[in-house]
């Protein structure tokens, strides 16, 4: 008896199946069969977490943004958040569908356009509070928000390349694509997206398998930028001096501090909170703080938890990926999400100078919020798998020249297996 044999996206069918393209909801079927769907639980229920902080922290925002001649609705910002958030869980849905070529090709064609972009704003950019990061062009945004997924899967893709050709010089043009951003970005400032977009570089090279020697020459220059930042950058200087010599009860780390402590461990109830209305950015930069003072320590931990989980859920999925180029992406994207919340959060423990960073799935957002689910979206889309696909592969030791070849499942129902060039 014939038994239909399960669809792979991407490979030859036999003669006996049906030919053709597929319906949408067969399409929608296969992405559901295929889609990490802890990950996305995992991802709606921190942005549930993040729409009640918005509202929670709405009221201090909205009361420090109104002028004598115009009063904002105490919950405009939330209002404005679930508005941005439907935009948002839409594009990560329909990023998520793509299949992993896809996905490639769209965020490497994302960080060559907003890498141009980065070019204009010292020019035509619009300035706020001291920093020129925006871009208007119909509508405002910062187009280094757009860049990070771009410039993680555009960074997977050059060091893949050393697979193919191991003389290639992957680390030198890795490196010179990161000193350009760099670059760009300190033009702003904006010191903070440079340390990240360092790290997420550190990550992705390091687990390419580059020889250490090299890396560390590269790791030393890095650390003679950042001494060199700290004495021509006043912006920079100003905010580390603030932050070793300890502060004052007027500082926004000392507040947002103070803020998340005040609520002890139970918090003082949702709409409570007294200090947040003496903070700055409380929708944005310290929502954490909102969310301690009205919620109380313990749920603060458990979004740290939450943030946790998805990090480790995707290095999970990632572990006995076989595809060079699959592993280094999915890192780099993690690393920018685990990344740019891991520093939000000692910013507001007061353990971290001030950075302007948002918690990612979290804060209030507009295009930001966009470019955030647009990072999970190539995320999912990146770690898709087809479950009734498994067999002997290449282990990632091997991959990396480390290890002896072992038993692997085979990787996405996206169903590549060479490596993309």
């Amino acid at each position: 008896m014939n038994t239909m044999q399960p669809y792979v996206p991407g490979k030859r069918q036999p003669a006996h199946m049906p030919k053709g393209k597929l319906s949408r909801w067969s399409e929608i079927k296969i992405w559901w069969r295929e889609i990490d769907r802890v990950l996305l639980l995992l991802v709606l229920l921190l942005m549930s977490f993040g729409t009640i902080a918005v509202a929670a922290a709405s009221p201090a925002s909205a009361d420090r943004l109104s002028t004598a001649s115009e009063t904002l609705d105490p919950l405009y910002f939330f209002y404005r958040h679930l508005a941005w958030q439907v935009l948002a869980i839409g594009a990560l849905l329909g990023i998520s569908m793509l299949t992993r070529e896809n996905a490639r090709r769209l965020a490497i064609v994302l960080a060559a356009v907003m890498t141009g972009l980065l070019f204009l704003v010292p020019l035509i950019g619009v300035e706020i509070n001291g920093a020129r990061r925006w871009i208007n062009l119909g509508m405002q945004f910062q187009p280094s928000e757009f860049l990070k997924p771009g410039f993680a899967i555009a960074m997977a893709w050059i060091l893949s390349w050393r697979m193919r050709d191991p003389n290639l010089p992957v680390l030198g043009i890795a490196t010179a694509y990161l000193a350009l951003i760099a670059v760009l970005m300190m033009m702003q400032p904006n010191l903070g997206s440079t340390i990240l977009f360092g790290g997420v570089w550190f990550v992705m090279v390091v687990l390419s398998g580059v020889d250490v020697k090299r890396l560390g020459g590269v790791v030393g220059g890095c650390v003679i930028g950042l001494t060199a930042t700290y004495f021509l950058y006043d912006n920079a200087r100003h905010r580390i001096d603030a932050f070793l010599g300890g502060g004052t009860a007027f500082d926004q780390v000392d507040l947002a501090s103070r803020t998340l402590l005040a609520g002890g461990w139970t918090g003082a109830g949702y709409g409570l909170g007294i200090r947040k209305m003496s903070l700055p950015e409380a929708h944005t930069d310290y929502i954490f703080s909102v969310i301690g003072e009205e919620f109380g320590l313990i749920v603060c931990g458990l979004i740290v938890l939450l943030y946790l989980a998805i990090v480790v859920r995707v290095l999970t999925r990632l572990i006995d990926e076989e595809d060079l180029f699959a592993l280094l992406a999915g890192a780099g994207l993690i690393a920018l999400l685990g990344g740019q919340a891991f520093i939000n959060i000692l910013v507001n423990l007061q353990l971290f100078p001030s950075k302007g960073m948002t918690l990612p799935l979290v804060s209030y957002g507009g295009s930001s919020t966009i470019a955030i689910c647009l990072n999970v979206g190539l995320m999912l889309a990146i770690t898709r798998r087809n479950p009734f696909l498994k067999s002997r592969t290449i282990g990632l030791g091997d991959r990396l020249g480390f290890g002896q070849t072992a038993p692997m499942k085979d990787t996405t129902g996206s169903a590549r297996r060479e490596i993309h060039p």
